[in-house]
C-alpha cells in the first residue's frame, strides 16, 4: 500500500460535500479515502456512488478498526479479465464427478467395471447434460441480466459433489454495487425463470426416454434407498404427456433425465427461499424494500417448523427430509444474519414487475415438496 498522488485518482465533488478527507493511499488497483464520513456507510456510498461510476469505478464505505471511515474505490470491470480458469476447472471437474455418479448410482455400471474402463462413465452423459444444462442456465440468466445492468458478476462457479447428483449446485459473485431495485429485481428473478424453462425442457425429454431396466444384482441386494417425491409440477407435465414418471414394476424406473428435472424443481425452492443473498432474497428485497428483512427473519422459523412437523406429527426421522429442512432452517438463518443487498436508487417496482414477483414465487410453489428425499428398505 502506498500513498496517491492526488493528481492521479478521481476526487468528485460529491465525496467532498459529505466526507473530511485525511489521506489517499492506493493497495494494486484500489484507492482508498480515509477520513470522517458525515453519513452512515449505506448512505455515503449512495451519494457518491454515481459520480465515482461515471469515472469508472466502483465504490463502497467502511470503518477502520482506527475510528476512521474508508470509501474504498476499485475500477469497474463488465468484462472478463483473462481466461477464467477457476470457472473452467471446477466446471471440468463437475462433468468428471456427475458422470461417476450417474454411471454408478443412476446408470447400474458396477465401480469395478468403472475401474477397469473409466470410459464406461460416458453411459451417463445425458445424466450429466441434464444436471448441468438446468444449473447452468440458471446462472447464466444471472449472469446475463447482471450484465445487462452493468453489475460487475463473474462467470457461474460450479461444485463438484458426490452421490445423489454430483454437484452441490452452481453460483455467480456479484461483485458490484446494484444500481436499484430494478436490477436487483432482473438479475434475481432471470435464474429461477431461465433455470425452470430448461427444466421443462429436461422434464419433457426424460419423460420421452422412457423406463430404465433394474439389473437383478441390485435388485436382490436389498438395503436401505433414496426415494425422491416428485414435484407437483412434474406430476403435471407428466399428465399432459400421458407418461409415467414411476412403475409397479421393481425392475423399471425413470429414466436418470427426469432426476435433472427433478434437481432444477428443488434448487428453485431452495433459491427462493426470500433471504439474504438467495434469488428470492433479492426478489423480496426488490419488491418490498427493507420490509424484507423481518420477512426473512421468520423463513428459518419456518423452516425449523416444519422439520419438527415432520418428525413429530408424522413421526418420520432425519433421513426422512427431517434433517434436510432443519438444516436449511440453520443455513437460512445464517444468510438472513448477513442481510440481503441493498440498491443505490431504492425507488419502488412498477406493477409489472411485482406481477413478475408473484409469478415466479407462484412457479416455485408448484415445485415444493413437503418431503422431497425419503430413505427406505428396498
Amino acid at each position: 500500500m502506498s500513498d496517491a498522488d492526488s493528481r492521479d485518482v478521481p476526487r468528485p465533488p460529491e465525496l467532498d460535500a459529505v466526507f473530511h478527507l485525511s489521506e489517499v493511499r492506493t493497495d494494486d488497483d484500489r484507492i482508498l479515502y480515509y477520513g470522517v464520513s458525515e453519513l452512515r456507510e449505506r448512505e455515503l456510498v449512495r451519494r457518491v456512488w454515481s459520480a465515482f461510476r461515471e469515472r469508472g469505478y466502483e465504490v463502497q464505505a467502511a470503518r477502520t478498526d482506527s475510528g476512521l471511515d474508508v470509501v474504498v474505490a476499485r475500477p469497474y470491470s463488465n468484462g472478463l479479465d483473462g481466461v477464467p480458469w477457476v470457472n473452467l476447472g471446477l466446471f471440468a471437474a463437475t462433468v468428471l464427478s456427475t458422470l461417476l455418479v450417474g454411471a454408478f448410482a443412476w446408470y447400474y455400471v458396477p465401480l469395478a467395471e468403472i475401474q477397469r474402463n473409466p470410459l464406461t462413465v460416458l453411459r451417463a452423459w445425458p445424466f450429466t447434460a441434464a444436471v448441468l444444462g438446468v444449473l447452468m442456465t440458471h446462472e447464466l440468466g444471472h449472469y446475463v441480466m447482471g450484465r445487462y445492468h452493468g453489475v460487475d458478476v463473474s462467470l457461474p462457479y460450479v461444485i463438484p459433489f458426490f452421490i445423489p447428483f454430483g454437484t452441490m449446485g452452481a453460483v455467480i459473485r456479484m461483485r458490484g454495487q446494484m444500481p436499484d431495485r430494478e436490477a436487483l429485481f432482473d438479475i434475481g428473478v432471470a435464474g429461477p425463470l431461465a433455470g425452470l424453462a430448461a427444466t421443462v425442457v429436461v422434464s419433457v425429454v426424460g419423460l420421452s426416454l422412457g423406463p430404465m431396466t433394474v439389473p437383478p444384482e441390485v435388485l436382490s441386494a436389498g438395503g436401505r434407498v433414496i426415494v425422491f417425491d416428485n414435484p407437483p409440477l412434474l406430476d403435471a407435465i407428466a399428465g399432459l404427456l400421458n407418461q409415467p414418471t414411476g412403475y409397479e414394476d421393481p425392475a423399471k424406473t425413470a429414466h436418470p433425465v427426469i432426476m435433472g428435472a427433478w434437481v432444477g424443481m428443488f434448487f428453485t425452492v431452495l433459491n427462493l427461499l426470500p433471504v439474504g443473498q438467495l434469488d428470492g432474497g433479492h426478489i423480496v428485497r426488490a419488491m418490498v424494500g427493507e420490509r424484507q428483512e423481518t420477512l426473512a427473519a421468520l423463513v428459518p422459523l419456518a423452516l425449523f417448523g416444519l422439520a419438527a412437523y415432520l418428525h413429530y406429527g408424522r413421526g418420520l426421522g432425519v433421513n426422512d427430509s427431517v434433517g434436510l429442512w432443519a438444516f436449511w432452517g440453520l443455513f437460512s438463518a445464517f444468510i438472513a444474519y448477513r442481510g440481503p443487498a441493498h440498491p443505490i436508487d431504492d425507488s419502488r417496482l412498477g406493477w409489472k414487475r411485482l406481477a413478475v414477483g408473484v409469478f415466479t414465487f407462484a412457479l416455485g410453489l408448484s415445485c415444493f415438496m413437503l418431503t422431497p428425499i425419503r430413505v427406505m428398505a428396498a
